[in-house]
């Protein structure tokens, strides 16, 4: 019933990406950016807001704010402010942030950018803007039989340099979000602006959802946030929609609220009244200057942009032959693009490197939940693996059967190989002797596969490979049965 009432409605959603940026040091002081660190151990009177201490943009951050508005094709402004975004929350201990707001006066960084939502689609996301922040501190709560009884704040994370990236409400569906943010965090970590790494926290995404009629006035919208995944933006937009479908249905009103994400329950749940600009009481940051952006600095930007992962797409397809399919997926993260050319580099074979990588590899990823980056197999262990298969050494249905240990394990393939007796039988002596042992206890197949029932030839390739453990060569197999059946 509820999907039936979605379908009246047009789904209208639009993204707030912030993101991490790869710098070492925080916005406006010297601290160390460091994931896992002890608590509250990188931070200084500047990144607390302690009375006297002077912000210090940092030069590095603007860098990498420019790179990212020239590679989303947006116009930077010569001129742009800080402002400081007032209210009051544990994690941020100066009571207001350092950010950058959309005035006509005082434009941020960079607006009106645009992305493919698929390569070589035809239909753009429109970038609002682009501008840099300081992140907040981190609050960490405690719970006691299922319930909240103290929360301890980390404040190493306030002052982190942020980049807000956000769209205009042109989506249309959770699927499509999460696609056009697969999309952003791969050109993200191709120009080296961020690691990109949602668990980590380097790239969190905050969705507005509302629901219209189709071609009608924009609905009440509803902020999402607490999306730790791309598959959690997928099912925390599909049942923030559902919900309000549901609502509408019921005769009642959608409220603009900050709506929460609990992946372990899946479902969404109110946290707050989502506020104005109004109420943040938005001024510029008296002790910044304005950023000043010569317009020679951005064409040097521009050009100096390494290759994007649309191009690179289009290379891999031009140059290896590979699939659309495939050369999206292999381009999908800067990761797995360096990955699959260090690994054809070693063994040039570039269409069946993509089929492991897109195939059992990712797999892996995906059940395991991990990325290709945190693996501790390297480009060499794959290649090692594909050319025993190449060489006959081991058959395939081996290679898939140890690849799970070497991803798990970081170990060598020969040295799996070797330690569990699973090279292949390649000698045409030992593996005639199998066949003639199956056509001698397979009768009934072998009279079927004379009388010209080619399944029946299946059947007892089978029987050779379960009789050898699956470690007899399958080419060999087949020329022997096929010649000794004629």
């Amino acid at each position: 019933m509820a999907r039936m009432q979605l379908s009246n409605y047009e789904v209208v959603i639009g993204l707030e990406i912030h993101v991490q940026l790869l710098t070492a040091s925080k916005m406006f002081c010297a601290c160390a950016v460091q994931f896992g660190a002890p608590p509250n151990t990188l931070i200084c009177p500047v990144c607390l807001g302690l009375p006297g201490s002077l912000p210090v943009l940092n030069r590095k951050a603007v860098d990498l704010g420019l790179r990212t508005a020239a590679a989303l094709g947006c116009t930077v402004h010569p001129v742009s402010r800080f402002h400081r975004k007032n209210y009051y929350y544990p994690d941020l201990p100066k009571n207001y942030q350092i950010t950058q707001y959309q005035y006509k006066v005082h434009p941020p960084l960079a607006t009106d950018g645009v992305l493919a939502l698929e390569p070589e689609g035809d239909r753009f996301i429109r970038i609002r803007r682009v501008h840099l922040e300081e992140d907040t501190g981190r609050l960490v709560h405690v719970e006691q039989g299922g319930r909240a009884v103290a929360s301890l704040i980390d404040y190493n994370r306030s002052g982190v340099p942020l980049m807000e990236i956000v769209t205009e409400p042109d989506l249309r569906s959770p699927s499509g979000a999460r696609r056009f943010l697969g999309r952003l965090r791969s050109v993200l970590q191709a120009i080296e602006v961020s690691s990109g790494r949602l668990e980590e926290g380097t790239l969190r995404c905050d969705a507005n959802v509302s629901l219209r009629v189709p071609g009608g006035e924009l609905g009440t919208r509803t902020e999402v946030k607490n999306m730790n995944s791309l598959r959690s933006v997928e099912r925390a937009l599909a049942y923030e929609a559902d919900r309000q479908a549901r609502a509408l249905a019921g005769g009642e009103r959608v409220v603009q609220q900050t709506m929460h994400w609990d992946e372990r329950r899946g479902v969404t749940f109110a946290s707050r009244f989502k506020e104005e600009a109004q109420d943040y009481r938005y001024f510029p940051e008296p002790d910044l200057p304005p950023l000043a952006i010569d317009p020679a600095a951005v064409d040097l930007t521009r050009a100096a942009l390494p290759e994007l992962p649309d191009a690179k797409r289009r290379r891999y397809m031009d140059r290896y032959g590979l699939t659309p399919y495939d050369a999206a997926a292999v381009t999908g993260s800067a990761a797995a693009a360096a990955f699959f050319e260090d690994v054809i580099r070693l063994y040039p074979r570039p269409k069946v490197v993509s089929n492991w990588l897109t195939g059992d590899v990712a797999a892996y990823l995906n059940a395991s939940g991990k990325e290709l980056e945190d693996l501790p197999v390297t480009p060499p262990h794959v290649a090692e693996l594909l050319d025993l298969v190449e060489r006959g050494t081991i058959s395939g249905r081996t290679a898939k059967e140890i690849l799970p240990e070497m991803l798990e394990r970081g170990e060598r393939a020969q040295t799996i190989v070797s330690r569990r007796g699973l090279l292949q039988i390649s000698d045409e002596g030992d593996v005639a002797r199998v066949v003639d042992d199956v056509i001698r206890g397979q009768p009934g197949p072998v009279s079927d596969y004379r009388a010209g029932k080619q399944q029946a030839l299946t059947f007892l390739v089978g029987q050779v490979m379960r009789k050898t453990q699956g470690r007899a060569n399958p080419e060999l197999v087949n020329r022997l049965l096929r010649e000794k059946l004629r």
